[in-house]
């Protein structure tokens, strides 16, 4: 079986929509089948419909997180000492060589991954171009408008 990196803080997120999903919403739905049971003749009966394709979807989502929390390997970024460089989990300062802008984000899992929150997918461009890197290099990543350059400012395991 691969395993697949995920950050502390992911792999607590995914825990409790774990819980969330057996102690609230499966309860819940039971609940919703039995009622939609009671009204009668379930063959035109569009809340049991409804209730039974809710039921599928909460089960497969409780494997779907059970199968990546027992693949996950766990990695806390405050732990790492990577001398600088950019790997998994690592917070990256970079500044666009052309604007002059600058911009914060940490590499984190597929899960994680929220670009509004500065949280970019391990596998994205832009991270596979990062991996590797040290304050100072710069990074060449493929955008849809062209090649962007981006100069790395400062690398952090927080």
């Amino acid at each position: 079986m691969t395993t697949f990196p995920v950050t502390k803080r992911g792999a607590e997120a995914l825990r409790d929509e774990l819980h969330r999903l057996k102690t609230v919403e499966r309860p819940a739905v039971i609940t919703a089948i039995a009622e939609a049971r009671a009204q009668g003749d379930l063959s035109e009966n569009a809340d049991y419909d409804a209730a039974k394709e809710r039921q599928g979807f909460i089960e497969g989502r409780i494997q779907e997180i059970e199968g990546k929390l027992s693949a996950a390997q766990i990695i806390d970024p405050s732990t790492l000492d990577a001398g600088g460089r950019v790997v998994f989990g690592a917070t990256v300062e970079l500044e666009d060589e052309d604007s002059g802008e600058t911009v914060k984000y940490q590499i984190v899992g597929e899960d994680e991954a929220d670009l509004k929150l500065g949280l970019i997918n391990v596998s994205s461009p832009i991270a596979r171009a990062l991996i590797g890197k040290e304050e100072g290099d710069t990074a060449e990543v493929q955008a849809p408008g062209g090649v962007r350059r981006y100069e790395v400012v400062a690398v952090h395991y927080i």
